[in-house]
């Protein structure tokens, strides 16, 4: 899909596009098509409305969330105590694993700071991959540039290496500033690790990301013959009464989309 985009000249179109496919503009549009259809074929029209209604509805349940992280994507388990004690002992003797943390967006400019900021999805995982390096030993990279949609002049990269070495104190090794999606993260992070003697990655994004982001990277990684290990974060339950599961809230209905977006992106090789 990103050669079919790149081929017809609308690699921009991406986040258009994928604002479009995902709720809640499709049941949006049921709804349309249902009232239109209610004076000539009334029984029809209703059904369709029903049926977008309950779209919409779900669409912002952390359940449903929830079922298609665990039976759709798949999403791996976190790195456990004993793994990250383990690659601390190792780091020593094999000094040839990474970190990389993969950016998932920034705002051009925060009014507050002056400059170009990570957003919420980028904090909590430089946070972690940050943690992670702390607790290990391992150097870090971070990979991210310009998205599609966005306009700001500093890379994610640029802004992630600001906040490392100013708020964590603790500056990353290696940036990757020229990508502007995940399959970009892996293509243009894998030859700069490469070259630096890595042979084994620890990528770190959200949950409901890494199926997509570690495909993406076992793939760019094959003819360097190196080994990826996924480090997901952010999968800490609600800890609300089972009952909020089913009823829309803000955080179902991103939960959801996450999901729908990186099922697609699977199935279209986004």
């Amino acid at each position: 899909m990103n050669s079919l985009f790149a081929m017809l000249g609308i690699e921009t179109w991406k986040p258009i596009l994928t604002a479009l496919f995902l709720p809640p503009v499709p049941f949006l549009l049921l709804v349309l098509i249902g009232a239109r259809l209610i004076l000539p074929r009334r029984g029809l029209g209703w059904f369709v409305i029903l049926f977008s209604v309950a779209g919409l509805w779900l669409s912002a349940c952390t359940g449903i969330g929830r079922w298609m992280e665990q039976f759709v994507l798949r999403v791996p388990p976190a790195l456990t105590s004993s793994r990250v004690a383990e690659l601390r002992a190792e780091a020593k003797t094999k000094p040839t694993r990474a970190i990389v943390i993969l950016g998932g967006g920034a705002e051009p400019v925060a009014p507050e700071y002056g400059v170009t900021n990570l957003n919420a999805y980028s904090l909590e995982r430089l946070r972690y991959g940050l943690w992670l390096s702390r607790e290990t030993g391992l150097p870090v990279a971070f990979s991210g540039g310009v998205g599609w949609s966005q306009t700001q002049s500093a890379s994610e990269a640029e802004a992630a290496a600001r906040i490392a070495t100013q708020d964590f104190n603790r500056p990353l090794k290696w940036t990757e500033n020229e990508s502007r999606d995940t399959r970009e993260n892996a293509l243009r992070t894998i030859p700069i690790l490469n070259r630096a003697g890595i042979t084994q990655v620890l990528v770190v994004t959200h949950g409901w990301h890494m199926p997509r982001a570690r495909a993406a990277f076992e793939e760019a990684a094959l003819p360097y013959a190196m080994k990826i290990e996924a480090a997901p974060m952010g999968l800490a339950s609600r800890i609300d009464g089972p009952a909020l599961d089913w009823l829309p809230t803000a955080p179902g209905y991103a939960r959801v989309r996450n999901a729908l977006k990186e099922a697609f992106g699977r199935v279209f090789g986004a």
